[in-house]
């Protein structure tokens, strides 16, 4: 009797920038980084998906409402597959398997889609491979695979620093609902970067741990996202996402999460979240709409 194939499953949520304050540039051109990072934990509309299976050969294949824009993409530079076959090469073993990606989250959106994809396909293949996540080979090959990585790799909230490689988690934030919007345009990060003016800022964590989500934004009011004014001159439909988000009730704060086009808004409620979202939808702007909460 043949045994079934086994396959490993992994949500790979949106990660959500709540602050990003740039605090210098580096030699080699990278940005140093001063942020708080949350992560899309409800619900499957604010992540994507990765499938897992042992193959004869290495295979990837998109499916999804968002994966469009990657079919034409050459598959050896997505960041999934230079993760899996990285770690395969530090274990000393062939990349031969099968991967499915389910993409929800909009493409070059500012919500770390990619980097969220190779993390959760390194989560899978630790598993497959009876690897452990916290090992040197699989911290080593995120890192390598991009900055984002290694945070996307646990998905619980963390400052982060460095350009983005320098991680400090968070315990105990308190339970927040967000609402993400983007405008269907994709916004290259460097694009972004080369737009900003301006000096560096401080790095600037929350002095307190908040106690409720009124109390987060108010903190998070204090500071910023250094990247939102130049996406906007890129993108001018953020500021009809920015403005949409602000007028609705129970919205606590509404900012552009990372290099964009994404924005997000805050509610103490799931409620408040819920009817915005409906309500956005409804402007007819066919803009990508998400619920979720940290």
């Amino acid at each position: 009797m043949n045994q079934p194939i086994p396959h490993i499953v992994e949500r790979a949520p949106a990660k959500i920038n709540l602050y990003l304050h740039v605090t210098g540039k580096r030699e080699d051109g990278y940005h140093l980084l001063d942020s708080l990072v949350v992560f899309a934990n409800d619900g499957m509309a604010a992540a994507d998906e990765i499938t897992l299976s042992p193959s004869d050969a290495y295979r990837l294949r998109l499916a999804g409402p968002q994966s469009a824009l990657l079919q034409n993409e050459n598959y050896d530079k997505n960041l999934v597959t230079i993760a899996l076959r990285g770690l395969a090469s530090k274990l000393g073993r062939a990349a031969h398997l099968d991967v499915r990606l389910f993409k929800n989250l909009p493409v070059a959106s500012g919500i770390g889609g990619g980097s969220a994809d190779a993390a959760a396909a390194l989560r899978a293949a630790a598993k497959l491979w009876n690897v452990n996540v916290n090992s040197e080979a699989v911290v080593h090959t995120a890192k390598e695979t991009g900055a984002d990585v290694l945070a996307c790799l646990y998905n619980k909230p963390c400052y982060f620093s460095g350009i983005g490689d320098v991680i400090d988690g968070v315990n105990g934030l308190p339970r927040t609902y967000m609402v993400l919007v983007n405008p269907n345009v994709p916004l290259a990060t460097a694009h972004v970067f080369k737009a900003r003016v301006g000096d560096f800022s401080h790095a600037a964590r929350l002095p307190s741990l908040p106690h409720s989500a009124e109390e987060l934004a108010a903190q998070l009011s204090a500071r910023g996202n250094d990247l939102q004014e130049p996406a906007k001159l890129l993108c001018e439909p953020i500021n009809d996402v920015l403005s949409a988000l602000n007028a609705q009730q129970g919205c606590l704060l509404a900012r552009l999460s990372g290099s964009g086009a994404t924005c997000f808004g805050l509610f103490a409620r799931m409620e408040d979240a819920e009817f915005t979202a409906s309500t956005i939808r409804q402007l007819g702007n066919e803009w990508w709409v998400a619920v979720s909460g940290f």
